[in-house]
Order: structure tokens, then C-alpha cells, then sequence
């Protein structure tokens, strides 16, 4: 399980993060959600250990990761898709989800595996094919395909949806679903469009201003009001 408690955190003389708590378990989707602006992306880098929290901690499996630096997080089981999806366009498709094994020996570091095949048929269809020739939802398989490549325990998705086309966004949700069913995985996803996060969340939790706001089971974002606190 993922426990982050009070964590904050400041950036320009603002409080960004305001006592920020939340938890995370396997085989579940936790959504985060909020409008622009709100610390979700900063809450995610604290999380991977890219931004220092400068109070509170942050436990994975028992075990207090707060002062771990990035790769060690990797190491931990921790894997991250950032906005941007930040691949390498000048590798292909096959040796950027080769980058995706770096956590593990070199002679268990040869070959894709195959279930990132199964979970994204596409990737294999275009594995020689450079990564900045794919399409923008194409991009955003192959970053989640190159984070699962390390076999995570617990995998964080910041918009997987942005700016990809709505067949590309029912695919990635299946994939997501798919993940959650298996039970060996915690999945924290912070997502703006409502619709894809109702379908997901076993819980959600949503931002504004720093803060945790509310929170309860996804079966319950409806009745609850969750739309009208996150759309803009």
C-alpha cells in the first residue's frame, strides 16, 4: 500500500501542497482529480522523489521512501508516466521499451516482454518504427508500455488522456482496467476528463488549492457531485 501523509510542499512563495494525505492499495485505481493549477502534478513528482517534499512522508509497502532519490523509487517498484510522455523519439519502439527494463540485470534486459505486446498489439506492429513518427496517442502507449516493461508494483499516470484521440483513450482504459484486475498492482491515476475516471476509480480523491477536498468510492462520483467540482 501507498501512505502519504501531510506532505507540503512550496514553490515561489507559495503553498503548493497543503498537508496533502492519501492512500493507494493493490489491485485497486485511485483518481485524483481537479482543475489546472491545483499542486496534482507536483503531488505526483513528490511522489517519484523528483521534487523534495519539505514536510510529511511517504511510505510504499511498509517502508518509509520519503528521502529516496528517483531510480531507487524505480527500484522500489515505483513507476512514473509524466505529461509529455517523454519518450525517445530517435530510438524505436522496441528499444525504447528495452529502456523500460534499465531496474533489472543485463541478461534479463534483452527482450521486451511479451506481455507488453499483449497488453499494446500496436507496439509490436510498429516495434521498428522510431518513437517520433508515432502517432500522440501511439506515444502515450508506448510510455506506459516502457514504465510496465519494469514490472511495477505501483504505477502513477498523470493524463494518459491528454490530447489523444478518443479510440486511442478507450484502449489506454481497458489497459488500465485490465492491470487493476490482475491484483498485483496499485494504480494512482490523476486524470481531468471525468467520464474516463468514473469508469476506473475503486476511489477518488479531489484537489483544489493544495488540498484534498473530497473523497470517497468511485461507484459514488456521481451522487456525490465530483463533476461539477472538477469541470471546468
Amino acid at each position: 500500500m501507498l501512505q502519504v501523509s501531510e506532505l507540503h510542499q512550496y514553490y515561489g512563495g507559495s503553498h503548493i501542497l497543503r498537508g496533502v494525505s492519501l492512500e493507494a492499495r493493490i489491485g485497486e485505481v485511485t483518481c485524483l482529480l481537479g482543475r489546472n493549477g491545483v499542486g496534482k502534478t507536483t503531488l505526483l513528482r513528490c511522489l517519484m522523489g523528483l521534487v523534495p517534499a519539505r514536510e510529511g512522508s511517504v511510505q510504499w509497502e511498509g517502508r518509509p521512501i520519503t528521502s529516496l532519490k528517483p531510480q531507487q523509487r524505480v527500484h522500489a517498484g515505483i513507476a512514473y508516466v509524466p505529461q509529455g510522455r517523454e519518450i525517445f523519439a530517435r530510438l524505436t519502439v522496441e528499444e525504447n521499451l528495452l529502456m523500460g527494463l534499465s531496474r533489472f540485470p543485463a541478461r534479463e534486459a534483452r527482450e521486451v516482454p511479451t506481455f507488453i505486446y499483449e497488453l499494446f498489439p500496436v507496439l509490436e506492429q510498429m516495434k521498428h518504427r522510431r518513437g517520433g513518427d508515432l502517432s500522440g496517442g501511439q506515444q502515450q502507449q508506448l510510455a506506459i508500455g516502457r514504465a510496465l516493461a519494469s514490472r511495477p508494483r505501483l504505477l502513477i499516470l498523470d493524463e494518459p488522456t491528454e490530447g489523444i484521440q478518443p479510440s486511442v483513450i478507450k484502449e489506454i482504459g481497458m489497459v488500465i482496467r485490465t492491470l487493476a484486475s490482475r491484483g498485483d498492482m496499485a494504480i494512482v491515476l490523476v486524470e481531468q476528463f471525468y467520464d474516463f475516471a468514473a469508469e476506473l476509480a475503486d476511489h477518488y480523491l479531489v484537489m483544489a488549492r493544495g488540498e484534498i477536498i473530497q473523497k470517497g468510492r468511485g461507484e459514488n462520483m456521481q451522487s456525490e457531485g465530483v463533476r461539477g467540482l472538477v469541470t471546468i
